[in-house]
């Protein structure tokens, strides 16, 4: 099969760190899957991995992980874990391989509902060979079925995504669904049966207003955030550098769209930076109401300026970061999303285009979400 592979070293990705190789197609080990890769979307995370922001943790890794794939192979003992529970998987069904790979299911925190913060959490595309490929393996435990997203199983909410348009749903989707959470503004919301109708109501009646949520940076997972959002009662503020970024805002329903060093027309009960960037923290916190929270999406993010206290973080004004998610979390997500249509604004890119793509995303060549396909 045809992958890409980090070279020696990563390193900036105008000095092309990736080499597009032939290997063996993989093989699926004990409760693992043997996936054909349908499509995979492009995530910041993998230019993270691409030029050493993050640690390399595996020699020549194969980047991705947001991946729409088939199953065509089923390891020994598939569909058990560790503990007997069986997890039902079947070949030539479509699932989702995304970035949560593995954990312990033995600390506090997998006990306790928060298996994200596991200190012997395993990734795709960093840990173990990820998307960038024409096939990857990985435990059957971990994967989202897709099919009710793509017009099988017990039928969509909504119109039927393609394999292109659920790629970025995978990581984009998932982590700024996280990240949305961790803003406070969906406490004591179930995601199970969700009312659309009622969960507004409840938002709103916690808050005594409609809840106002600013988004700093505008790409791949912040459009979808924005019609989460959207879709929640809220009104959405996008401050980000991208012209074509405002004007995509503005289409999906945004309240207001400008720069992200801007303040924007009213203050924030929350907010979300998307950009990997420290200096926007800090007119982010200045556009936040008395109590608002600021939740830092990103896997990476550079250093952030001194904070003065009382301009800054003083009214009870809070930061959260947001580290991966949990399964939990993406079953949600993609429950939501099979209900109530999300638009996603994608590129596609053929396979062996995967460094121009990681490029181009660099660059902010594109809005939205570049997805590679075999």
């Amino acid at each position: 099969m045809h992958a890409w592979q980090i070279r020696e070293q990563p390193g900036p990705i105008t000095g092309d760190p990736l080499e597009w190789v032939e290997k063996p197609v993989p093989q699926p080990g004990p409760g693992e899957a043997l996936i054909r890769v349908l499509a995979c979307g492009v995530c910041r995370t993998d230019l993270h991995v691409s030029e050493g922001d993050l640690p390399v943790h595996r020699d020549h890794v194969t980047p991705g992980h947001e991946v729409v794939g088939e199953i065509v192979a089923l390891g020994p003992d598939a569909g058990i874990d560790v503990f007997g529970n069986r997890f039902e998987a079947h070949i030539g069904e479509r699932v989702g391989a995304a970035w949560l790979r593995h954990t312990c299911s033995e600390c506090e925190f997998c006990h306790s509902g928060k298996e994200n913060l596991c200190q012997h959490s395993l990734y795709n595309g960093w840990d173990a060979n990820g998307g960038y490929a024409e096939y990857m393996v990985a435990p059957i435990e971990y994967l989202y079925s897709l099919e009710p997203l793509l017009g099988g199983g017990d039928g969509a909410g909504s119109t039927p995504y393609s394999v292109q348009t659920v790629a970025p749903l995978l990581c984009a989707g998932i982590i700024g669904f996280r990240a949305l959470k961790r803003t406070g503004l969906l406490d004591g919301i179930s995601f199970d049966g969700l009312d659309l109708d009622k969960a507004r109501e409840q938002i709103a009646a916690r808050l005594g207003h409609k809840p106002v949520l600013g988004l700093y940076g505008f790409g791949g997972s912040a459009h979808i955030t924005a019609q989460v959002a959207l879709a929640l009662g809220m009104r959405v503020h996008v401050l980000t550098r991208g012209k074509e970024a405002q004007r995509l805002a503005l289409k999906l329903g945004c309240a207001f769209a400008d720069d992200a060093y801007e303040m924007p027309p009213e203050p924030l009960d929350a907010a979300i930076i998307f950009a990997p960037v420290g200096a926007i923290v800090l007119p982010a916190l200045e556009a936040l109401r008395p109590g608002g929270v600021l939740s830092l999406a990103g896997i990476h993010m550079s250093d952030v300026p001194a904070l003065n206290y009382e301009k800054h973080l003083f009214h009870e004004k809070e930061i959260r970061s947001v580290e991966s998610n949990t399964r939990q979390d993406g079953r949600e997500f993609l429950a939501f999303a099979a209900a109530h249509h999300i638009t996603i604004d994608a590129h596609p890119y053929p396979l062996d285009q995967g460094q121009q793509a990681l490029k181009d995303l660099k660059a902010g060549a594109f809005t939205g979400a570049a997805v590679l396909m075999p």
